[in-house]
């Protein structure tokens, strides 16, 4: 049922960069267009695609088409990582790293695009390498690729799930178990309290 509601979520696009490129023949220099996208349903699946044609939207097809064979499900707690993890592709380093709740997306270029379509919604992203958007895009996903749930970094260390989610994290979880205490009766206490010491004053 959960694949089913997967499958069924609607993929967003978004085209990081095009690109002109030219080609050297006989007669002359011909011209395409490359394509680099980025989809995802912008809960836990992304996918990258490139695509190179003749004019600027068959580009755009090819490379969504091209993201949707490498699609993958990106294993994460809810909107945020729970552990940093350093992505790479070539000569590309991308640093993720998990951020408080409310910290939004803190990254640029295309690193945006691909953690926004993830779902996650708190983290810190850092380019340690080449600026070449094609294999920083690699590496972030090589990131998430290497991304593991609580549970499986919980059982690799000995630890409660709890001891290895983030801090904000720890705190939902703890607000959700706490069960709401019953109301005590302070007030008709302190109201028999004063009655008392009315009956004292009345027969002093």
């Amino acid at each position: 049922m959960a694949i089913q509601e997967r499958e069924a979520r609607e993929l967003k696009e978004r085209v990081v960069e095009i690109n002109r490129v030219a080609k050297v023949v006989k007669g002359g220099r011909r011209f395409s267009f490359t394509a680099l996208v980025v989809i995802g349903d912008e809960v836990d699946r992304v996918g990258l695609g490139y695509g190179k044609a003749r004019e600027v939207p068959l580009a755009i097809s090819k490379a969504v088409d091209d993201a949707k064979k490498n699609l993958f499900s990106v294993p994460q707690h809810g909107t945020t990582i729970t552990h940093e993890i350093l992505g790479e592709f070539g000569a590309a380093r991308v640093l993720l790293r998990p951020a408080s709740e409310g910290t939004g997306v803190i990254a640029g270029g295309g690193v945006r695009a691909v953690l926004e379509l993830a779902g996650i919604r708190d983290i810190l992203a850092k380019s340690l390498g080449t600026t070449n958007p094609i294999n920083m895009l690699k590496a972030t996903v090589n990131g998430l690729q290497r991304l593991r749930r609580p549970d499986e970094v919980a059982a690799t260390r000995g630890l409660t799930i709890s001891q290895v989610l983030p801090v904000s994290a720890k705190a939902k979880e703890e607000e959700a178990a706490a069960e709401p205490e019953p109301a005590a009766e302070p007030v008709a206490v302190a109201a028999e309290e004063s009655d008392g010491e009315a009956e004292d004053h009345a027969d002093a």
